[in-house]
């Protein structure tokens, strides 16, 4: 039997898969939904730590890997440039608060981040008073040129550039030098205020080999972790990652019961025409073979239309809504819609292998 005969079914029979490629074809577009939105949110928390040149970051031993809750003076900073191993530290401070934007009558949720290390895609620190937003506040509103006015205290920033994926927190990223972020931190946080040479973190080069010299150098005052380490810390990132990827599990499953399902009656529909095949010389493992291809073809089918229907959502959907849809989430429902077609189709296995051209065709008279 050659494989064209599976695929001329398809043609000249597509109404028996229509119901097979709807179906699929929501799954795909929520799987892609799914993804896309524990991929936005993953990178809209933590593009502020992704973006770091560094390969450390150091937190105050109390702080349990918050910024908010850390606090590196001066002498500790000492102790962690004499650290073996390390070649350059760079101070790390941030504090969250609501921006006024020229022009928008709502505050535009901002992390204002101070650093000493350029992060990836940025320049080194602006001067006093000047900051670099990240895209996302774009989206808020702001425009290079613009003076946002920070906080309560209405700390003006003059906004000199842009930057992209480097938010904290789905908060709108405003890169500053550490003397303009101690000045907002101090004019809206007074609770919570910094002295000169206090940072909330330092970022590290130097390997990730040298997270426990720099520990030990400081007798304990710190705690050290590699960048992906501190990614992962960062609040609700692991929860968000694990419940997404359940809920995303579980849609492959449906998936694969949909598809063994709907090819479980269509090989019962279709035993005379199996029975007629092996009768003319076909192999049960041709007639498989066939049904894995159509298989293959409904779930591809449905992945294009889940894909154009998830495309299309997207373009409609506000810029605030953390939806990203990168390549590779494509790559990945792709592949687990064939890897879920070809395990579907498969609970059809025992029955075509096991067809007996006469009495199929018997029962069909």
């Amino acid at each position: 039997m050659s494989l064209r005969l599976p695929l001329r079914e398809l043609r000249r029979t597509p109404s028996r898969f229509v119901v097979a490629t709807a179906v699929l074809s929501f799954l795909a577009t929520l799987l892609l939904f799914l993804g896309g939105l524990l991929d936005g949110l993953y990178r809209g928390s933590t593009g502020a730590i992704r973006a770091q040149n560094a390969d450390i970051v150091v937190y105050s031993a109390s702080a349990r890997d918050s910024f908010l809750r850390s606090r590196i003076t001066t002498e500790v900073r000492s102790l962690v440039e004499k650290a073996p191993g390390v070649r350059a530290v760079g101070g790390l401070g941030v504090v969250l608060l609501g921006a006024h934007v020229p022009g928008q009558k709502e505050l535009a949720d901002t992390a204002v981040l101070g650093y000493e290390l350029a992060p990836r895609g940025l320049p080194t620190p602006p001067a006093d008073g000047e900051g670099i937003a990240d895209e996302r506040l774009l989206d808020s509103g702001v425009r290079v040129g613009d003076t946002i006015e920070v906080g309560p205290a209405r700390t003006p920033v003059r906004i000199i550039g842009t930057t992209s994926d480097s938010n904290y927190l789905l908060q709108g990223a405003v890169w500053v030098n550490l003397g303009t972020w101690r000045a907002v931190q101090n004019a809206n946080r007074p609770d919570a205020a910094v002295t000169d040479g206090v940072v909330q973190a330092l970022v590290v080069r130097g390997g990730s080999e040298v997270a426990g010299a720099i520990d030990q150098a400081t007798g304990g005052a710190t705690v050290s972790r590699t960048k992906d380490a501190a990614v992962l810390a960062l609040p609700g990132v692991r929860q968000q990652q694990a419940t997404f990827n359940q809920i995303i599990g579980t849609t492959l499953m449906v998936v694969l019961a949909v598809v063994g399902l709907f090819f479980s009656l269509l090989t019962l529909e279709r035993l005379a025409m199996f029975g007629v095949l092996k009768a003319i010389g076909a192999s049960g493992r041709r007639l498989f073979v066939g049904v894995v291809l159509q298989a293959a073809v409904v779930a591809t089918v449905s992945f294009v239309v889940g894909s154009l229907l998830a495309l299309a959502a997207k373009a409609g959907m506000p810029a605030k809504v953390p939806l990203q849809l990168l390549p590779s989430r494509f790559v990945f429902t792709f592949v687990g819609l064939q890897v879920a077609a070809v395990l579907g189709s498969a609970i059809s296995l025992r029955r075509v292998l096991k067809v007996d051209p006469a009495s199929a065709i018997g029962a069909s008279t």
